[in-house]
């Protein structure tokens, strides 16, 4: 199961325009992601998800989200809803942020705030400081460093500091994913195999008569459940499938 990655973020953030620059740097191999990039209000409505790897060599899908505005009306919250709703099934929330808007700073709050309502702050997040080839130069106002910590510069649009963006973005993914495992797990236990497949990364599944054998990355909630299963047997060269 690959990674999921959602891109949020205030309306005319650059959050499409990131998401193309994504798919472009992931090599000819990957579809293009094509996505409309507007100066407009709901320019994206629904979710656009393409296939990116990252340096490392992991391959990451990536969803751009409708754009976020302050004080959203009743009526297209619930238009919205479902799309939205998407978000909380992302392993990691990109946070596009319009480091050039003189308003920058309540425009994160007001995505923060969206999260918030759907229950989302929970998910590792790294936020992304877009649009600084319109700083023209100038350093990034330290009210903003300081309210967004951690952040990383760049220009979807010039592709400058993508690379470091796409670092931070690995580094999380290791992080949240855990430690290397390898389980046996009994057929009767086939929750777990569901569970490693949605919380986990999965390198090597191979089915045995004794149960499945899954060789991965978990996180140590899911961890903990298999530690009963760990095994110290190495999988057979090709993966096999349950006949």
């Amino acid at each position: 199961a690959l990674a999921a990655i959602s891109i949020v973020g205030y309306t005319n953030a650059g959050k499409s325009t990131l998401l193309n620059q994504l798919t472009a740097l992931a090599g000819p191999e990957h579809t293009p992601a094509g996505v409309l990039a507007a100066d407009m209000l709901f320019a994206t409505l629904d979710p656009t998800t393409r296939r990116v790897r990252l340096p490392g060599g992991r391959e990451v899908l990536v969803s751009d989200t409708v754009g976020f505005i302050q004080k959203l009306p009743t009526q297209l919250v619930a238009a919205f809803r479902a799309t939205l709703e998407e978000i909380l099934e992302a392993d990691l929330l990109l946070h596009v942020v319009d480091v050039s808007h003189p308003n920058v700073i309540e425009q994160a709050s007001a995505v923060e705030d969206v999260l918030d309502e759907l229950g989302a702050m929970s998910i590792p997040a790294v936020v992304a400081l877009n649009k600084v080839d319109r700083l023209a130069g100038r350093p990034i106002p330290p009210d903003i460093l300081e309210a967004l910590p951690d952040a990383v510069p760049i220009s979807a649009l010039t592709g400058e500091g993508l690379d470091r963006l796409q670092a931070r973005l690995d580094d999380v993914l290791e992080a949240q994913l855990g430690a290397a495992i390898t389980v046996l797990i009994p057929y009767d236990q086939g929750e777990l195999v569901d569970l490693f497949h949605r919380l986990g990364h999965i390198d090597h599944l191979e089915y045995r008569p004794e149960g499945t054998l899954v060789v991965g990355k978990s996180p140590p909630t899911l961890s903990a459940r298999l530690r009963p299963y760990r095994v110290t047997e190495r999988p057979q060269r090709h993966v096999q499938h349950r006949p």
